[in-house]
């Protein structure tokens, strides 16, 4: 993929489309529409290719994820509930081994205690939580740095 833009496919998981509404004093007042736009501003200000899709379903978001090799260079997730839940996301990430960031808007850290354990963050090469939607921002930003890094490497 050296010939073309960089191209990160860009996942949000279950309810995320309920973004705006669903619980603003934990996740805001900005909609998807609204963080995807932002996200979509951010590749075109760094030159790469942005694929942003949401799914409530988990064996899509597996589906989508083992689609990558040829197709995309990173993923940035927000996996939702499928954080704390899905094995199968986490062997997703592992198996097509592509540099993976995962987003929480919240610090999930802070927060219940079954949401404390991330299965795929034992495979991401990180992960950004608790700055809001802004953490999307930044972990679109750090993946196409560690990417371009990678590409200049070779």
């Amino acid at each position: 993929m050296s010939d073309q833009p960089l191209a990160i496919l860009f996942l949000n998981g279950p309810n995320l489309q309920l973004l705006g509404m669903r619980e603003p004093g934990i996740y805001g007042t900005e909609t998807l529409a609204s963080i995807v736009a932002r996200c979509q501003a951010v590749a075109g200000e760094l030159g790469v290719a942005l694929d942003c899709r949401q799914s409530n379903h988990e064996g899509t978001l597996v589906d989508w994820i083992d689609e990558m090799p040829g197709r995309f260079d990173g993923l940035v997730i927000n996996p939702g509930a499928y954080t704390h839940t899905s094995v199968a996301l986490r062997d997703a990430v592992a198996t097509v081994r592509l540099p993976v960031v995962e987003v929480h808007i919240s610090n999930i850290y802070q927060r219940e205690e079954y949401r404390h354990r991330s299965y795929l963050s034992e495979v991401a090469w990180g992960m950004v939580a608790g700055l809001g939607t802004d953490g999307y921002e930044w972990a679109l930003r750090a993946l196409v740095r560690k990417l371009q890094k990678s590409s200049s490497e070779e």
